[in-house]
């Protein structure tokens, strides 16, 4: 089930504003399309990113694959657990999955991303 409360690119990967921070993670379809996921490579924290900038890397069975900043912001905490359990993305990419958080974001980069329901129109057309 895909949230209705963030944003998605088309890269997959979504945002959730949550007063001045916001949750970085990537999707379902994301998660599902790399397999069994192996290892994340985390972004630094204070580290300023511009929107579509190389946040991080997801290591599956499968495949590598970069992780992008949604939005221009500043990576204010990295979800540690991760380094130790990336699997966590595969059960719950969506609330205990996330990859890190931003602050000072463009909220205004925010709302110029897709919607659930635009998200999921992408993927039908992909089907």
């Amino acid at each position: 089930m895909m949230p209705d409360d963030r944003k998605y690119t088309k890269s997959h990967e979504w945002i959730k504003v949550d007063g001045d921070e916001a949750l970085v993670g990537i999707t379902d379809y994301a998660q599902s399309a790399l397999g069994d996921i192996t290892y994340v490579e985390l972004p630094d924290v204070g580290h300023p990113v511009e929107t579509g900038e190389e946040s991080g890397v997801i290591e599956s069975v499968k495949a590598a694959s970069d992780i992008f900043a949604p939005v221009s912001g500043e990576i204010s905490e990295v979800n540690l657990h991760l380094e130790d359990e990336p699997e966590i993305i595969n059960r719950d990419p969506y609330d205990d999955g996330w990859i890190f958080k931003m602050k000072e974001f463009e909220e205004d980069e925010v709302e110029a991303l897709l919607d659930a329901p635009d998200y999921r129109a992408l993927l039908e057309q992909r089907e």
